[in-house]
């Protein structure tokens, strides 16, 4: 760099005039070197640099799988180019053996077990630590109670490993592997009556199960969810931690599938409670960040109040908006700038936004954009000292927006000075301010109501910390259970619950077909 920051703030229109010939091209030449030191910065990507792949955009990232994808895949040479490459072009015998040519090791490779690949079953042998009998308790024709005293047998049986309290009032969860046997009994009309595993009936799209058949309780499910979602472990990592700390051997398959039912147990009370609590509540933030779906870029939407917090992951459109909130949500709604917002009447702009972007020109080189965000940070800081001022009983609440009226009016005059400037960050927070004008003030007849979108910020960073690990998620159906996880995980920790408790009893009554238990009640 040959020109400083300090340098470059001093350079206007003004001193360029000044400049003779030769001082003007020696400045230029200045220029010219610093503009490709800075474009071969910015240009560096981690295929011709050393920087990580998670520096790209998200979108960035879901172009090039997208070009990767969507690749051709190279065609079979015909019966005169497979004569013509039987000479040292030919695929080996020891890349035949192992199934690969070089056109198929090209393609890009799929998840999970081949076609045809042999399958493996459970070898891992655990000691049953309790038996637990199921008896049927009526006969299934005539509906006359069964006894002791009618015949029985074992007609099927289970294993069931999960972690249990220990009954000594001992610390910390211990691993169990019950034994549940079924039994028939016969009835005194002939009729023998079985009892059965629960299970629950189909729902919707979901490919996962929710019965009493699986192997996972509902404790060890709850646990495997905390582990994946909460400390952001992927299914390899889960797999290792469960087998070096609790010693037991659970396939990355039976992990996946122990997070996408716990998923499925919740969404009746996702849809039905969460959702009717954050389309009902008086004042709701809204945001959204990117989110990836095996390449194909998405966006994380989060809606939060104070004691529920919902998360849907789709397209950014107007339609997702209003699958959440309906078509007449008349609350108070805090957000961005996105435009779909405005659709609503009672809607609220974070100012820190605003002072962002207004900080970023302050630091800026171009006089006039320097000029303007000190203004409208000078604007903002004495609006919000009022707001809090009026927060503790004075000045009066009504009286803050006559108030200030001569400085907002200021403020609206240089940002339609400044909606036609030349410097496009200067100009772009001009219209932002005159697009929304009304909404950013609104705190100014009700103090009572907040300045910034931090909460639902906060109720995105961890998640997004998670997407930056994991890179997003790969099918539909695992997009549909992080939301609906992340939902109820956040929901129990704004009413101060664990989320885990609940979630294993979810999960244990639904396996039983019966309703999901409510949430906990906020606190």
């Amino acid at each position: 760099m040959q020109l400083s920051d300090h340098d470059l703030r001093q350079l206007d229109e003004a001193y360029l005039e000044s400049l003779s010939e030769a001082q003007a091209r020696a400045l230029l030449n200045k220029a010219v070197a610093d503009l490709k030191s800075a474009r071969e910065r910015l240009g560096q990507n981690p295929t011709n640099s050393s920087r990580p792949p998670s520096t790209r955009a998200p979108w960035e990232q879901a172009g090039e799988d997208e070009q990767e994808t969507g690749r051709e895949a190279p065609t079979a040479p015909s019966g005169d180019e497979q004569s013509d490459t039987a000479g040292g072009e030919a695929d080996s015998p020891a890349e035949k053996r192992r199934g690969k040519s070089r056109e198929s090791s090209s393609e890009p490779g799929k998840p999970g077990r081949r076609k045809g690949a042999p399958g493996y079953s459970r070898t891992q042998q655990l000691p049953i630590d309790a038996e637990v009998i199921h008896t049927p308790a009526c006969c299934a024709a005539c509906a006359a109670t069964l006894g002791e005293s009618h015949p029985s047998r074992a007609h099927n049986a289970r294993y069931e490993i999960d972690l249990v309290h220990p009954d000594d009032e001992g610390n910390g969860l211990v691993v169990q592997q019950t034994k549940h046997v079924y039994v028939e009994r016969l009835c005194d009309c002939g009729h023998w009556t079985r009892a059965e595993p629960g299970r629950c009936d189909d729902e919707g799209d979901w490919t996962v199960a929710l019965s009493e058949w699986h192997l996972a309780g509902p404790t060890l499910v709850s646990f495997i969810c905390a582990l994946s979602l909460r400390m952001r472990l992927s299914r390899a990592r889960v797999r290792e931690l469960l087998s070096d700390w609790l010693g037991l051997s659970l396939s990355t398959a039976t992990i996946n599938q122990c997070v996408h039912e716990a998923a499925r147990a919740v969404e009746p009370v996702v849809d039905n409670d969460i959702l009717e609590t954050v389309r009902n509540v008086e004042l709701l933030h809204a945001d959204e960040t990117a989110w990836k779906e095996h390449g194909k870029l998405l966006w994380l939407w989060v809606f939060t109040c104070a004691t529920a917090t919902f998360f849907i992951v789709g397209r950014r459109t107007r339609a997702m908006v209003c699958r959440v909130l309906g078509e007449h949500f008349e609350n108070w709604l805090m957000s961005d700038g996105y435009g779909v917002y405005r659709d609503f009447d009672q809607r609220l702009r974070c100012l820190a936004h605003i002072i962002r972007k207004a900080h970023g020109l302050e630091d800026g080189f171009d006089q006039p954009a320097r000029r303007f965000g000190s203004h409208v940070l000078h604007v903002i800081e004495t609006v919000i000292d009022g707001v809090y001022a009026a927060r503790g009983g004075a000045p009066p609440a009504a009286d803050l927006r006559a108030h200030y009226a001569p400085l907002l009016n200021e403020l609206f005059d240089a940002c339609r000075q400044a909606a036609d400037a030349a410097h496009e960050p200067m100009r772009a927070l001009a219209r932002e301010l005159l697009n929304d004008w009304d909404t950013f003030w609104v705190v100014l007849d009700y103090p009572e109501l907040p300045l910034t979108n931090n909460e639902a910020e906060r109720a995105l960073r961890h998640w997004v910390i998670a997407r930056r690990i994991g890179m997003g998620t790969r099918t539909p159906q695992g997009t549909r259970a992080f939301a609906l996880l992340a939902s109820v995980i956040e929901t129990c920790r704004k009413r101060s619950a664990s989320p885990w408790p609940y979630l294993a009893d979810a999960v244990r009554e639904r396996r039983k077909g019966l309703a999901a238990p409510p949430l906990p009640a906020a606190a």
